[in-house]
């Protein structure tokens, strides 16, 4: 049998009482102070069979911090935790491992959906621009800012425009193949700008009878084929008022003068920018006036109407500004006839004041006539400044420069005609034409262009031909010696 070991003097029953200064004194003995990952026991709970532990559970039970059973179960636990760590060590790393790859799964999911969701936004982006270029390849939608609220009304009137025989249109498509044109070249001629390197006018200036220009803008090419359609098919079909005299098939300067023929005193007027007045929104609303939907009326009226601009000049491009807003320009084959839509209003109060003071009353564009007899004359006053408000009320002015109030002691003229017994020419002209024509004989036609007019000849043609209309007996006279000078010239 071997022997027994030395007996150690503190391995009394691990539960004995101890006082401190034991306590103190075995730790320092035996190099007890030392902590726990000196032992090579890292748990929070310290192997049973460690001399520190030992000497601490004794401590406890000492004390009565903790009892016999309670450090046998707390140690109990710490061996089978010392048991299991490894094992919960390597399901913490399994689990470690499996939440990395699970956190790589989330992103990678993440990344996944964010690129479906850019796939499906730039798809819906593609869908939407190929929606809109569709869309700008069969419709209009937009004809620039300020013009373009009304482009969503697409149904016209039919009954309307059948009352009147005009083409039943709804859409600008439908606009677009009236005309002859593509959806590209229609919105090119009715896009509103308000700065254009191009325009579709050319600008030019003619002299006044009253001295000055007049600045006119004709169409190009294209456009001016537009306005003819829409003048034969649309605005030609406008019923017009009775008083309306000028661009009027049927009527004219004469029919425009003889209602005051004879009369004690006549009355003329002028509208100042007569065709400019007529601006974009009262063009508009007379093609929807007479069954057009909102959106055909937009494309009519921009396709009849022009901005005043002037010519500037920004980072080396010449752009044409805007300077007013779109009106009638003055050149255009629709503009005569729309701004008698326009003026139809006018025209009513105007004939209703006329009747009401005892006046006849024509219109000849911009040129506002009335005549009465001598009881009339003491009212010209109040006529004139009843015209006046009743201008200004439709969106009109009076150019009081040119108001002329006219008595038989002299000659009374109507559109360029002398009404004081009956229609003729002024005794000026007629010597004037008279003049050219004798001295024509010896010197030849164009010898007598002493007024230097570009196109003397047709100046002369179309001046006979006036004469013609109002005097038939002088007229023809005269033109039987032009014929025969320009026979002998050519």
């Amino acid at each position: 049998m071997q022997p027994l070991p030395p007996a150690d003097p503190y391995a009394a029953p691990d539960f004995l009482p101890i006082a401190r200064g034991e306590i103190v004194s075995a730790a320092a003995g035996k190099n007890l102070m030392a902590n726990a990952w000196q032992t090579g026991r890292t748990s929070i709970i310290p192997p049973a069979d460690d001399p520190r532990t030992r000497l601490i559970d004794r401590a406890l039970v000492t004390h009565g911090l903790l009892t016999p059973e309670d450090l046998a179960e707390i140690h109990r636990v710490g061996a089978e935790y010392a048991r299991l760590k490894p094992s919960l060590e390597n399901v913490a790393l399994q689990a470690g491992f499996a939440g990395e790859a699970a956190v790589q799964a989330y992103r990678e999911a993440k990344e996944r959906l964010k690129q479906l969701k850019r796939e499906e936004a730039a798809r819906r982006k593609n869908e939407r621009a190929e929606a809109v270029q569709r869309r700008r390849d069969t419709d209009v939608i937009f004809l620039g800012r300020g013009v373009s609220g009304r482009l969503h009304l697409r149904l016209s009137d039919p009954d309307r425009l059948a009352e009147y025989g005009l083409p039943v249109l709804h859409a600008p498509a439908e606009v677009a193949a009236a005309l002859g044109l593509s959806i590209k070249q229609l919105r090119w001629l009715a896009f509103h700008t308000e700065a254009a390197t191009r325009t579709h006018y050319v600008k030019f200036q003619v002299p006044k009878r009253s001295g000055g220009v007049r600045t006119l803008a004709a169409p190009h090419a294209t456009l001016k084929r537009v306005q003819h359609w829409i003048l034969e098919h649309v605005v030609s079909k406008f019923p017009v008022t009775e008083p309306a005299h000028g661009f009027v098939p049927g009527r004219g300067i004469l029919s425009n003068a003889t209602p005051h023929v004879g009369k004690a005193v006549v009355v003329n007027l002028d509208l100042s920018d007569f065709f400019p007045s007529v601006t974009f929104p009262r063009v508009r609303a007379v093609f929807e006036r007479h069954g057009y939907s909102g959106s055909v009326a937009t494309v009519f009226a921009l396709l009849c109407t022009e901005c005043p601009r002037t010519s500037a000049t920004y980072a080396g491009t010449p752009y044409e500004v805007a300077i007013g807003p779109r009106g009638l320009p003055q050149g255009a084959p629709t503009s005569p006839g729309l701004s008698n839509q326009v003026a139809r209003r006018l025209d009513k109060r105007l004939t209703g004041l006329a009747a009401k003071l005892g006046f006849a009353f024509t219109r000849y564009a911009d040129d506002l006539t009335f005549s009465g007899d001598p009881e009339q004359a003491e009212k010209v006053g109040y006529l004139l400044s009843r015209v006046r408000h009743l201008a200004a009320e439709e969106g009109f002015t009076v150019n009081e420069k040119k108001t002329r109030v006219m008595r038989r002691n002299a000659a009374q003229t109507v559109t360029g005609i002398v009404v004081n017994d009956k229609p003729s020419v002024s005794r000026e002209l007629l010597r004037q034409l008279r003049a050219i024509l004798h001295r024509a004989r010896a010197e030849g036609l164009d010898a007598q262009n002493r007024a230097g007019r570009e196109n003397f000849r047709a100046w002369l043609d179309g001046t006979i031909s006036f004469v013609a209309m109002v005097r038939p007996d002088v007229g023809a006279k005269l033109r039987a010696e032009y014929n025969a000078l320009s026979e002998r010239s050519s």
